[in-house]
């Protein structure tokens, strides 16, 4: 029997899951589809409801990954952390569907940073954005040892994912607006920015006399390669590290959990690759 997974999200046509996935499972043997679906907040539940047993589980994105947390019949660790869930898993038992959720957006914040040449020290941290993802950076951070970190922000209203977060994996945090980024950055040896596509670029004038040399930014943007605000900060003597690397780590973990098996993971990298460079 043919077996289904796929990414829902609204707006969801970007997506590249549907390539690393297919071409994970294609390295197991395994004779699944996975397709990007547009699902909208308020039609989650019915898309659930409607869902037959050959479904195996699904990647979620914005802004289904708060939405899906009412559904759950078990969080794990990270999901209770970050108030967040990007994988959704349907375990199938005798007495019927368990919905797991998990965040797999953890571990693929930490591969990618790990792929980074270790500057000379890694004492300090800051995160750029307040929304889910930016709650993931904070429990992936306090998983590479950091005790505190800074928080760029536009509101201080906005703070509650990033808080949460915090205080469930024991991490100090201190919160700046916008205007105050220059200062974050010349303190940073690791940072995350966690805005979209293009919403760094006015972030760029502040980069250059700022950037201690080595020091990594992770932004998880892949829409361009570099995005503006990378090719500023690797120009004034930072490292970057695109965000299509933690998009393939969370990936491989979430295939790890809906198929019970570790993918190729180099298969999985190539296929990013080519639809990437293609684009370029």
């Amino acid at each position: 029997m043919t077996l289904h997974a796929g990414v829902l999200g609204h707006p969801i046509t970007h997506s590249l899951s549907p390539v690393l996935h297919r071409a994970a499972y294609r390295s197991l043997g395994l004779d699944w589809t996975y397709d990007a679906i547009d699902v909208p907040q308020e039609q989650f539940a019915g898309f659930l409801g409607a869902l037959t047993d050959d479904w195996v589980g699904l990647s979620l994105t914005m802004p289904l990954k708060q939405e899906v947390l009412s559904h759950l019949d078990e969080r794990s660790a990270d999901v209770v952390a970050t108030c967040a869930a990007n994988t959704l898993v349907f375990e199938r038992t005798a007495s019927g569907t368990r919905l797991c959720g998990h965040n797999t957006d953890i571990d693929g914040i930490v591969r990618a940073i790990g792929e980074a040449p270790l500057c000379a020290q890694r004492k300090t941290a800051a995160i750029v954005g307040a929304g889910a993802t930016a709650a993931s950076a904070v429990a992936a951070l306090g998983r590479l040892g950091f005790e505190r970190a800074d928080v760029v922000l536009r509101s201080m209203a906005r703070r509650g994912p990033v808080e949460s977060a915090a205080a469930a994996v024991g991490m100090e945090l201190t919160y700046n607006l916008t205007g105050d980024f220059a200062a974050v950055a010349a303190n940073a040896d690791v940072m995350v920015s966690t805005l979209p596509g293009g919403a760094g670029d006015s972030l760029v004038d502040k980069v250059v006399p700022a950037v201690r040399p080595g020091a990594v930014l992770l932004d998880v943007a892949y829409e361009f390669r570099p995005s503006v605000l990378g090719s500023a900060w690797r120009a004034a003597g930072g490292t970057y590290v695109s965000g299509e690397r933690m998009l393939l780590h969370q990936a491989v973990a979430q295939v790890e959990l809906f198929a019970g098996a570790r993918p190729d993971v180099a298969v999985m990298d190539a296929a990013l690759r080519r639809v990437l460079d293609s684009r370029d």
